[in-house]
């Protein structure tokens, strides 16, 4: 599956983004997806994923509460809903697809467990 992020940019701490990733391909459903960041000299940092079917999330524990997952299966289309944004959300956000069968912490956290992967898109919180 291709995958195609967008939505990133500069915005004040407090501040909200959505950021959007349309997959190609007609097995849209089946893949989880899931978001991951990378800030510069940081390693690469899981964010959020979600089910197939939608009604499983995961977040990683700094973004909980704050970023809302959720997707649309007719239009191919993950939303990653940004709120509160903090200086330290600054990174690189690419969206991924993973054909998993078991949706658990352990399976959707690491990026090995990701086959397909969109470019990345930038987001600034400044403070």
């Amino acid at each position: 599956v291709q995958l195609q992020a967008s939505g990133g940019g500069l915005v004040q701490a407090g501040g909200s983004l959505r950021l959007s990733c349309a997959a190609s391909g007609h097995t849209f459903s089946t893949y989880v997806m899931g978001w991951f960041r990378q800030a510069p000299g940081k390693e690469r940092e899981f964010v959020a994923a979600i089910s197939g079917s939608g009604l499983g999330t995961y977040y990683a524990d700094s973004v909980k509460g704050r970023f809302t997952l959720s997707r649309d299966n007719t239009k191919n289309t993950v939303y990653l809903q940004m709120n509160s944004l903090k200086p330290g959300d600054t990174a690189v956000y690419s969206c991924a697809a993973a054909p998993l069968r078991f949706f658990t912490r352990y399976t959707v956290t690491p990026p090995d467990s990701y086959g397909d992967w969109g470019q990345g898109t930038q987001v600034t919180v400044s403070s």
